[in-house]
């Protein structure tokens, strides 16, 4: 089975009875994430959760097959298991699990850079037992939509302007958006037997200030080339603690912004034309356009891929390298400052 944002609410119920293997991919990891565990809410008996890494898988792609079919072989609680993988990592893994006829627990994986082409998605697209589902990240008008229905399931009464405030303060990103909602209806009682109007003194009681706000500066001023900025910005980060996971992240959900700004624009070279439009259209917030015409100019083709293939290889370091995930990003962003730079140095000559 294939699906796609649009369709997967409607297949989510079918592919948790019949699938047992599923494969969440595409640029959108927080609705891919979000996917997976709508999924484990409609399994029959979800049971333990079992979290494996992509990277382990590689070295031992059998791991998968034995801890997967190790409740049915031996009997025990019911589970399901988790990879959070990167590409391709669980190919070979999966594999071997598909090609034995032993029973085996649900098995969901995350992959962050895969798409539905990826090897690993083509292995299960035309199987029965079998999901793979593709996000692309959703743009301010979907978010919103998002959060009202979340808001909605959690038995609070919300309009569409607080719903689009925090679908902007979680930089779109779902999961953020989720754990706003849930705190929101703890803070007001609220539950779908007792539902509860939100105001904008309750979320300003509790809503945390986004650490977009934290993360902006820098995110701009490394893909923006902004020389003179980088150096102060990179300091902050240290300074401040930032979580240098979350900040990727951060980089992340932009860079997805700029490819998908990437896909409008095709062969045009009409940028501030395209930024116009999208921002009259409500898809780019009226602070960010000045960033994001400039980082668009910057990174468009082959330059945006590579951009986008670096900043998987940092996920990839940071995950694997968490006493020094601040050192391993700090030289990444300074490696992707310093092709912005030079691409907004060679601009400027070129015109002076």
């Amino acid at each position: 089975m294939k699906a796609t944002q649009k369709d997967f609410g409607g297949l989510a119920t079918r592919a948790a009875q019949q699938a047992r293997v599923f494969f969440f991919c595409g640029p959108d990891e927080a609705g891919a994430s979000d996917a997976a565990a709508r999924i484990v809410s409609l399994l029959p008996d979800p049971g333990e959760r079992v979290e494996m890494a992509g990277s382990d898988l590689r070295k031992d792609p059998v791991r998968l097959g034995d801890e997967a079919r190790s409740n049915s072989l031996f009997g025990g609680t019911s589970r399901h298991i988790w990879v959070r993988a990167q590409g391709d990592e669980a190919h070979d893994a999966v594999q071997i699990l598909i090609e034995n006829e032993v029973d085996a627990c649900p098995v969901l994986i995350v992959a962050t850079g895969a798409t539905d082409k990826s090897r690993t998605a083509k292995l299960l697209a035309a199987r029965p037992d079998g999901l793979v589902a593709m996000f692309y990240p959703p743009d301010l008008g979907a978010a919103t939509s998002a959060v009202r229905t979340m808001a909605n399931g959690a038995g609070l009464k919300m309009g569409s302007d607080l719903a689009e405030r925090i679908a902007r303060a979680s930089g779109l990103d779902t999961r953020l958006a989720r754990s706003e909602v849930t705190k929101l209806a703890l803070y007001l009682d609220a539950g779908p037997e007792t539902p509860r109007p939100v105001t904008a003194a309750d979320l300003d009681a509790v809503g945390a200030s986004t650490e977009d706000d934290d993360f902006g500066p820098l995110v701009d001023a490394v893909l923006g080339g902004r020389r003179e900025a980088i150096g102060p910005e990179l300091k902050r980060m240290r300074d401040q603690g930032i979580n240098p996971v979350g900040l990727l992240l951060a980089f992340e959900r932009r860079t997805a912004q700029l490819a998908a700004l990437n896909a409008r624009l095709g062969r045009s070279a009409d940028v501030a034309g395209l930024i116009d439009s999208e921002t009259a259209a409500r898809r780019i917030f009226w602070k960010d356009k000045a960033a994001l015409g400039a980082q668009l100019r910057i990174w468009r083709g082959n330059r945006l891929e590579r951009l986008v293939a670096r900043l998987i290889a940092l996920h990839q370091s940071l995950l694997g390298n968490s006493q020094d995930a601040e050192l391993f990003l700090s030289e990444g962003l300074v490696e992707i400052a310093r092709i912005a730079c030079l691409d907004v140095k060679h601009r400027i000559n070129r015109t002076a």
